[in-house]
């Protein structure tokens, strides 16, 4: 079988991570310029419904997309214009706030357990069972021993729902540079329409940017599996880690291959009138 597109990102399971290595700039394997990319973007689009529509119309199996970044990574804007394309009723998108006092009441992963999506659905996590094992360690929530252990946990979690619920897992780390996030931090605070986004708390998570890389890199080592990899995709360029993150969930969904169902009734020799 050819290279795909997606393996360029992907981390190979049982290796190290350094994010220093990948850059967060990189373009390479685009189209093109962002021109190129962006109409090359815009054409994943059709794939990615049709497929959609067969995942939905087959009900046998379910996507499920992790997105992961630092503080104005653009989790919001990836989904905003990666799936913009796709029928809404075959979408289920989940945003991880702060956990509840009932959601504290239980174990970290059972708010998340019943998000997962349901056969013939995609489902996006914004944030995810993650953040209990890199906002948990950095901000030392629980003791190391507890942050430690949900590696483990994680992965049993993730290989139940891969094997029993069929569920394909595709995580996706959206790696920004301190310079973006930055910029895109100031622009926020200037500008009135996005005003509404900057959360001063987020100035104080940017002082912790090492021990946030270090907690990643070591969240993506331990838990990038042949069930559920981890892509680091390079997203400084809004363009290109459109592209990227498009080619990766179109390269899941054609390994999925769902079919169009056969009907119910033997519909031989009917006609409408």
């Amino acid at each position: 079988m050819s290279r795909r597109h997606g393996d360029r990102w992907l981390v190979p399971p049982g290796t190290a991570v350094d994010l220093a290595k990948h850059d967060p700039r990189d373009t390479s394997g685009a189209p093109g310029g962002e021109r190129a990319t962006r109409k090359a973007a815009d054409e994943l689009a059709e794939p990615m419904a049709e497929l959609q529509e067969r995942l939905y119309a087959e009900s046998a199996q379910s996507l499920l997309i992790v997105l992961q970044a630092l503080d104005a990574g653009g989790k919001d804007g990836t989904i905003k214009h990666v799936f913009r394309g796709l029928n809404p009723q075959g979408v289920h998108v989940t945003s991880f706030k702060q956990p509840t006092p009932h959601d504290l009441a239980h174990d970290f992963l059972w708010r998340v357990h019943g998000a997962a999506p349901d056969r013939g659905l995609i489902g996006i996590f914004n944030r995810s069972h993650y953040e209990d094992v890199l906002v948990a360690r950095v901000r030392r929530l629980v003791p190391e021993p507890v942050w430690r252990a949900r590696y483990r946990h994680i992965n049993d979690f993730e290989v139940l729902l891969a094997q029993d619920a069929r569920t394909r897992i595709v995580k996706i780390y959206l790696h920004i540079s301190r310079d973006e996030q930055a910029e895109r931090l100031r622009r926020r605070l200037e500008r009135p329409d996005k005003r509404w986004k900057f959360n001063p708390g987020d100035l104080e998570e940017r002082a912790r940017w090492d021990d946030y890389l270090a907690a990643y890199e070591e969240a993506l080592a331990r838990t990038s599996t042949g069930d559920a990899p981890w892509f680091v995709v390079p997203a400084d360029h809004k363009w290109f880690r459109d592209w990227a993150v498009s080619r990766i969930v179109v390269e899941a969904l054609e390994d999925m291959d769902p079919q169009y169902p056969e009907p119910a009734a033997d519909l031989d020799g009917l006609t409408v009138t």
